[in-house]
């Protein structure tokens, strides 16, 4: 499988000011194209700035990707997962909500004993 092209810090931007309003609060929900496009590009960025195979980020219903340095998964259910949805992604990405708060909130799951990856968060300021 050849490898994904590198995400463009701007484009990144970019998509995150696109639902940025949605995040603050301060505008209606956004088109799914649009969430789905923050979403994506964020994940990726994560897949390249803690690239590896141990950790599977899961963001449904848009995307998941497997990140860190170590064993590498090969089947069934990775042993270490982290789910949640749309909105607490972004806001861990973008600094807006700390992974220990996502956590005492149960906005997130995070299974197995590499799963924290709050070390490489946020993504952007």
């Amino acid at each position: 499988m050849p490898a994904r092209r590198r995400v463009d810090p701007q484009q990144l931007s970019d998509a995150v000011a696109a639902v940025g309003g949605w995040l603050d609060g301060s505008a209606g929900e956004p088109a799914r194209a649009e969430l789905a496009e923050a979403v994506r590009l964020s994940l990726r960025t994560l897949e390249q700035v803690a690239p590896g195979h141990t950790v599977e980020v899961r963001v449904a219903p848009f995307a998941a990707v497997q990140c860190v340095a170590g064993p590498r998964h090969t089947r069934g259910t990775p042993s270490n997962v982290v789910e949640t949805d749309p909105r607490t992604w972004l806001e861990l990405a973008t600094g807006r909500l700390s992974w220990s708060q996502a956590v005492e909130q149960g906005r997130l799951t995070a299974s197995g004993t590499r799963a924290d990856v709050s070390g490489w968060l946020p993504l952007l300021g």
